[in-house]
């Protein structure tokens, strides 16, 4: 089977209603907390991605059994450091950076010696945003260059911490949170903001949690040794998944998508907000909370008169993983669109905001660019009129993705080749299925 794909023709107009993957972060999120839960935690609609995959097989050779039954995962948790592993197994997280970094949290206390390995983008990326806070609580952590692979072993002495997380990184917070489950005393956050899955499942469990929320952070205190009961929970659809039906329909000709039950958690949704204020045409139906969490269906329609922005930096951390179909709103828009503060765009999967820059001059688009403020020069005629070869540096799911999107709705008279198809396994495995299935012709 070929690895690449080629597009060479825009997608025509649909008026269409989905259903896309579920979300990514909560998936994970709830198998790590259903393996310290106490009982058999039910969770329906998981996510079926490599990340995930990777997650349910590393709780399973940390000694938790789990059974699926049709669209239904039952975890069955003996409690806080209820892990049971063997001296010196490997762990794999593959492509998860939350997998990777969540998990180390949660094996603090675990008396065996564990390796944690990953793939190559992985294993590129830092650790020592969690390993430092770790460590603080005493577990024995051993990394070459901050980077995986790492060794760890817990122990029985941990000790609460205060810890100030000042990057906005939800990975960074959510591992101090976990690794004060099993702490004696209170520990206590300081955070910039960034999403909160992990608050609203702590709430939503009962476990003692205090958040105190201000303008510019968030103060967050967790009482550890607390045990919690199993759970039922339901994924809704991931809002990440969604941001690429949402831009290629914006940009495609009398178009129409609704697209069901998606988390519009508060802290996810900055992709909506600077899309509306570009004049983007979306609208959410159907609002509903579930368990502390935000859904609805999404109503997107074909946009024209779309305008440049000054995105706010306030935005960045609820909009961390659409940025780079974001910037090709921006490339069709009318007038100059300002980003900044986006270095954490280049902390990802792989360098996004480098690769994003890169990529718009590629297709023909002016771009200046200082440090991690860029500006795109926006032109509502943009085509892409020529053959293009995508090589996707260390095989970025959302570069992929992206980078079809640009094509289905640029091209004219030219051919996009795109490398690297297998990366949208690791969390969108039916994204050409869906894209086929509005009548895009992908070869």
């Amino acid at each position: 089977m070929p690895k690449h794909i080629y597009i060479d023709k825009k997608i025509s107009p649909f008026n269409k209603t989905i259903q896309v993957s579920s979300d990514k972060s909560l998936s994970i999120r709830t198998l790590l907390l259903a393996s310290q839960a106490v009982g058999t935690s039910k969770i329906s609609n998981l996510l079926q991605s490599e990340d995930v995959l990777n997650a349910l097989k590393t709780i399973k050779k940390l000694g938790i059994n789990y059974k699926k039954t049709k669209n239904c995962y039952e975890i069955y948790g003996f409690g806080l450091n209820g892990f049971n592993p063997k001296n010196n197994i490997v762990i794999n997280a593959g492509n998860s950076g939350t997998l990777g970094r969540l998990i180390l949290s949660l094996l603090i206390k675990t008396n065996k010696k564990i390796k944690l390995i990953g793939d190559k983008s992985l294993s590129k990326r830092d650790f020592s945003r969690v390993t430092s806070p770790l460590k603080l609580f005493g577990a024995n952590i051993k990394s070459r260059k901050n980077s995986l692979p790492i060794d760890i072993q817990g122990t029985e002495f941990l000790r609460p911490i205060n810890y100030l997380e000042t990057r906005g990184s939800a990975q960074c917070k959510s591992a101090v949170m976990l690794a004060a489950l099993n702490t004696p005393g209170v520990t206590k956050i300081k955070a910039a903001k960034s999403r909160d899955h992990s608050e609203r499942l702590f709430k939503y469990l009962k476990l003692p949690i205090k958040i105190k929320s201000k303008k510019n952070f968030d103060l967050i205190e967790v009482e550890g040794l607390k045990q919690f009961d199993a759970f039922e929970y339901i994924i809704p659809g991931d809002i990440s998944s969604s941001a690429f039906f949402i831009v290629l329909t914006i940009l495609s000709n009398n178009s129409r998508i609704r697209i069901k039950n998606i988390n519009v958690n508060k802290s996810r949704i900055g992709i909506i907000t600077i899309l509306k204020k570009m004049n983007c045409k979306i609208n959410l139906k159907n609002k509903k909370i579930y368990k502390g969490e935000e859904t609805a269906d999404i109503i997107v329609e074909s946009s024209r008169n779309i305008k440049g922005i000054s995105c706010p930096s306030s935005l960045n951390s609820a909009a961390i993983d659409e940025f780079l179909v974001i910037f090709l709103i921006a490339a069709k828009a009318k007038g100059i669109s300002n980003f900044k503060n986006l270095g954490e765009l280049n902390k990802k999967e792989s360098p996004r905001l480098d690769i994003g820059v890169k990529f718009l001059k590629m297709i023909g688009v002016r771009v200046d660019r200082n440090k991690n403020d860029i500006k795109i020069y926006g032109n509502p005629y943009l085509k892409i009129s020529k053959t293009l070869h995508i090589k996707n540096y260390l095989k970025d799911h959302r570069v992929f993705m992206m980078s079809s999107i640009a094509a289905l709705s640029f091209i004219e008279n030219g051919k996009v080749i795109i490398e690297d198809k297998e990366s949208i396994n690791t969390s969108f495995p039916s994204f050409l299925k869906l894209l086929k299935n509005l009548g895009a012709k992908i070869n």
